[in-house]
């Protein structure tokens, strides 16, 4: 059976279900229990899975993380939420120094089966430690899975695949979508993979990769250039950020020799330079253009009178198509 969910309604499903399937499951986070989340990703669990499974911690996300590590390495499968991603910095040393490395450090006899959930990027006129997109800090780290879902069907699939993984993944909630927009979404549990893209929408032309809330963007942005330039666009969600998809990746600029990397994080050292570095690794021969990047800036998310200004949109995005396309 399926129906229409927002994105935070097929999360907060995910961990419902998973509560009530596997006893090992519990919830950590500042505010989570009875006022349900900053979002409200837990509302009601604390009432039906009891305060020792959804668990009300203090403001200190060092000890959130750090606490969470030694319950997955005891038995435990900690899910933690952080309230928003750029508020993960104290925890970070817990994370790269312990989280990531402890499988590699015990030669494989401890593992850390953990899920760290936070909203992140901008658009909803959050301040600047409420919007940022800082994903390449978790992708650079081994042992770390990163996840990005950008629909409520991939969000429910992938936190169950997140849930059940023996490896610490980072799962990236883009605020934007939360409330955007509603999917069909089946009531049983069923897992998205990690580590494998979408190809949302094929074509002949470019190829467009995206994730997060910037799948939309790029969405509309090829369906534009498709009606008012005739180009044919193949819209690929990426949805795993580490591991990346490299076959997906390649087996489409193989075939439209162009591409455009869109993401709301900043340019430097962003994920799209690693996507443009698997491309010339591997398919440079097929390209017919420079990979175009069209991403945040250099500068922290800015004041909510130009926070607009600051993303991406489908007119950067269709002037970028239309660069790689005439070169």
């Amino acid at each position: 059976m399926k129906r229409k969910l927002t994105m935070i309604q097929a999360i907060t499903e995910a961990m419902d279900q998973k509560l009530a399937d596997d006893s090992r499951i519990m919830l950590l986070g500042e505010d989570i229990g009875v006022n349900g989340g900053v979002f409200r990703a837990t509302e009601d669990l604390v009432h039906k899975y009891g305060p020792d499974r959804v668990v009300d911690t203090p403001l200190a996300e060092a000890g959130i993380i750090g606490a969470a590590i030694g319950l997955a390495m005891n038995g435990k499968i900690p899910v933690v939420e952080i309230q928003f991603l750029a508020f993960i910095y104290p925890g970070f040393e817990q994370i790269v120094s312990h989280a990531a490395r402890m499988r590699y450090r015990t030669r494989g006899q401890y593992h850390v089966p953990m899920v760290i959930r936070t909203p992140y990027g901008a658009g909803i006129r959050g301040p600047e430690l409420h919007s940022e997109s800082v994903e390449t800090f978790f992708a650079h780290v081994p042992g770390l899975k990163v996840v990005a879902p950008s629909t409520p069907y991939d969000a429910k699939g992938l936190l169950i695949a997140a849930m059940e993984d023996p490896d610490p993944v980072i799962f990236l909630e883009p605020t934007k979508l939360y409330r955007a927009f509603k999917q069909e979404v089946p009531e049983e549990m069923y897992r998205v993979p990690i580590g494998k893209a979408k190809v949302v929408q094929e074509g002949s032309d470019v190829s467009i990769f995206a994730w997060g809330a910037m799948l939309r963007v790029a969405e509309d942005a090829a369906k534009q250039i498709e009606r008012e330039n005739g180009l044919s666009c193949e819209v690929i969600d990426l949805r795993t950020l580490y591991p990346l998809d490299r076959d997906t990746i390649i087996a489409s600029v193989k075939k439209t020799g162009r591409a455009v990397v869109v993401h709301e994080a900043h340019k430097t050292a962003g994920l799209a330079a690693e996507i443009i570095s698997i491309i010339n690794d591997e398919a440079l021969i097929y390209m017919k253009a420079p990979v175009k990047r069209i991403t945040g800036f250099d500068v922290p998310v800015p004041q909510f009178s130009i926070e607009d200004d600051y993303l991406p949109t489908a007119e950067r995005v269709k002037d970028g198509i239309m660069e790689t396309a005439t070169f």
